[in-house]
């Protein structure tokens, strides 16, 4: 029997627990958008087809449908109707990411993902062909089944971006490509309050402790330690933002106590605040 196949995305998802809320805008209804600084979230656009231009950042490009744009809510741009022989429908799945690893996440679309819908894609365009018969002819169930179908685009995306990571080779999606990287993060994600050393994770990887550390650092652009403590931090103060003390914040998120928690959040003002 072959052993099971490493599942890189669910406690990823958990971390994220991402929130889909679509809406439809027609041609003539494109324009500015930008969300708030603080927003953590992902804007994720479909356009069944015809042509759109998207603009941010001094920089443009072309999009022909089907296709789905993928790029930070808080990334200002605008979209522009394109001639093209077909009209096609614009879908925006505004994605707020409301768990501990959104931030993490979200450094990954430094620029927009564009990604075309032509070539075979089956979870993506199944999820578009869902969604494109549900707002032609609605019916009883309407709201949950766009809500499930916002679901399944998510996760379309990740294992698009998990299939085909960053050529330049580093990064989240490129280090959960990697089968032996991968056991480590996914094993990080799994239970970030666990006391992993080095060596622990090494042996979760299947690798020298030497050679983890290289890899994970060339892969992922920071150390393994590093990355743990960011996700820990994260957890923390999402906790205490929640209203719980810094008892509970610390113990669930790894802390040995309350003071090293302080310690960590006194830091990341400080290096915010810079």
């Amino acid at each position: 029997m072959s052993p099971p196949r490493l599942d890189r995305l669910s406690a990823l998802l958990e971390g994220l627990a991402p929130m889909v809320t679509l809406t439809t805008a027609g041609p003539g209804d494109m324009g500015a958008s930008a969300g708030p600084a603080a927003d953590q979230a992902l804007c994720v656009y479909l356009l069944s087809g015809g042509a759109m231009g998207l603009q941010w950042a001094g920089a443009s490009v072309q999009v022909q449908g089907p296709a789905l744009v993928a790029l930070r809510a808080d990334q200002a741009h605008r979209l522009q109707s394109l001639p093209a022989p077909q009209q096609g429908r614009l879908i925006c799945a505004h994605t707020q990411l409301t768990g501990p690893v959104a931030t993490l996440f979200l450094e990954e679309f430094a620029e927009p993902r564009v990604l075309s819908l032509v070539d075979d894609e089956p979870p993506l365009r199944l999820a578009l062909t869902m969604i494109e018969m549900e707002l032609n002819a609605p019916r009883c169930g309407h709201p949950a089944l766009l809500n499930r179908a916002g679901d399944i685009l998510f996760i379309g995306l990740l294992r698009h971006l998990v299939a085909h990571p960053s050529p330049h080779g580093t990064g989240l999606f490129n280090g959960l490509a990697d089968p032996r990287i991968a056991k480590a993060l996914v094993a990080m994600h799994q239970r970030p309050g666990a006391e992993w050393s080095l060596e622990r994770l090494a042996g979760v990887a299947g690798m020298s402790r030497t050679a983890f550390a290289s890899s994970f650092r060339h892969v992922m652009k920071r150390t393994p330690g590093k990355y743990l403590a960011a996700i820990r931090l994260a957890m923390a103060q999402r906790a205490v933002d929640l209203g719980k003390g810094l008892k509970e914040a610390a113990r669930t998120a790894g802390y040995g106590n309350v003071s090293a928690l302080s310690r960590a959040l006194s830091r990341a003002r400080s290096t915010h605040a810079e």
